[in-house]
């Protein structure tokens, strides 16, 4: 399993506003333009091809653009993970094992990079409008890379607020995600983005 995987099977990310009366595909250039910061929680589900009973998890996610994030599962098992700009650090505590890669290659065309990358999102997606449904209005990126380990991220809004996203990888697995408690550029402390491994910890990658 490549990095992109590994960051998809644990957490899919991914953050895009749009407004009813406008382009999603512009006021995803214009958010992105317009935010630094953001921090949230959220719910998430996977839904296996065989539809099987989704896994549930929760937690809470920390965004400073460009290249730093935290992503964090609090239930039902605790994963974390951190990207400091310069590599992506991924911690099972439960494994005692944390993952690493540098970031370059570990974000690129992932999840991840729409949520943390810079403002060139056509470099590694194709982005088109996807409509509207349940009240809120879609967006659809397709990574331009045959090796991201998914097929296509799907992102909803309502106004300004995100409120959902869903991915499907290329196991044929379907995840989907609410946010809740949205703060754009909030001040976060650089801890927030700083991760040492604990001692006893088995570290694997760079």
């Amino acid at each position: 399993m490549n990095i992109a995987q590994k960051i998809l099977s644990t957490a899919a990310f991914g953050f895009l506003p749009l407004l009813a009366h406008a382009g999603a595909v512009d006021q995803l250039h214009d958010f992105l333009k317009n935010t630094r910061t953001l921090k949230a929680e959220f719910s998430q589900a996977v839904i296996a091809k065989n539809g099987r009973k989704p896994q549930q998890s929760s937690g809470t996610v920390a965004i400073a653009r460009p290249g730093k994030l935290r992503w964090e599962i609090v239930k039902p098992y605790p994963q974390l993970i951190v990207g400091d700009g310069e590599k992506i650090w991924i911690h099972d505590p439960e494994l005692q094992q944390v993952t690493v890669r540098k970031a370059g290659q570990a974000i690129g065309s992932s999840p991840a990079a729409l949520l943390s990358g810079n403002n060139d999102l056509e470099k590694n997606f194709t982005l088109r409008e996807a409509g509207e449904a349940e009240g809120m209005a879609w967006v659809e990126a397709t990574p331009k890379a045959g090796d991201s380990g998914f097929e296509k991220v799907r992102l909803a809004f309502s106004g300004n607020d995100l409120k959902a996203m869903e991915l499907q990888d290329s196991f044929g697995q379907t995840t989907h995600i609410r946010f809740s408690k949205i703060e754009r550029n909030p001040a976060l402390p650089a801890s927030t983005f700083k991760f040492t491994p604990p001692a006893g910890t088995d570290v694997v990658g760079e």
